[in-house]
């Protein structure tokens, strides 16, 4: 019976006509990793939650300008991205009060997404990621996978706005030569 149970875009689509359950069901699906790829960029739990109710409160009023599939986006993704952004904004909030950020420490383990993404774009690829220096492989996955600038790349990472233009820079050329 699992084939009859709506997708993510689908979940969406009835938020954004108020359907209550619907958006239970979206949170309870995506919450979990959601709160996941969160804690591994910030290790505040106060700041992750934040920005996990700032997420699904987005979502929820936001839900009508979802465009999805249609423009060849995906409703993981769009729930990233504004989660992703909610997270800068209480980087930056923090960095107006000058109250120093925890930064989530280094995974020894594989990222989920670090293997899902080496999984989808080929072994080649994905072997070429893993071989990338943790803070290039940071930086690519902020900008590329996450869709982020270089302005909130650097306010997510703590780093000047310099170092992520090189960082980023470097991973391309390191890419294009293990790809070679």
């Amino acid at each position: 019976m699992k084939g009859t149970e709506p997708d993510e875009e689908q979940l969406v689509r009835r938020t954004a006509k108020g359907d209550r359950a619907a958006f239970e069901e979206l949170y309870r699906r995506t919450s979990p990793w959601l709160a996941v790829r969160l804690r591994r960029r910030c290790a505040d739990e106060q700041i992750v939650a934040e920005v996990m109710q700032e997420t699904y409160l987005a979502v929820w009023r936001a839900a009508g300008a979802f465009a999805g599939s249609a423009v060849g986006g995906s409703a993981v993704g769009w729930l990233w991205t504004i989660a992703a952004r909610r997270l800068v904004d209480a980087f930056r909030r923090r960095a107006r009060y000058a109250q120093p950020m925890p930064v989530a420490e280094a995974v020894v383990a594989p990222a989920a997404e670090d293997e899902a993404l080496a999984g989808a774009v080929g072994d080649h690829v994905g072997d070429a990621l893993r071989r990338l220096a943790p803070e290039l492989r940071q930086v690519l996955q902020a900008m590329v996978l996450d869709g982020l600038t270089v302005r909130e790349t650097a306010v997510l990472l703590g780093l000047p706005e310099g170092t992520v233009k090189t960082r980023a820079r470097r991973a391309r050329i390191a890419m294009r030569e293990a790809l070679s």
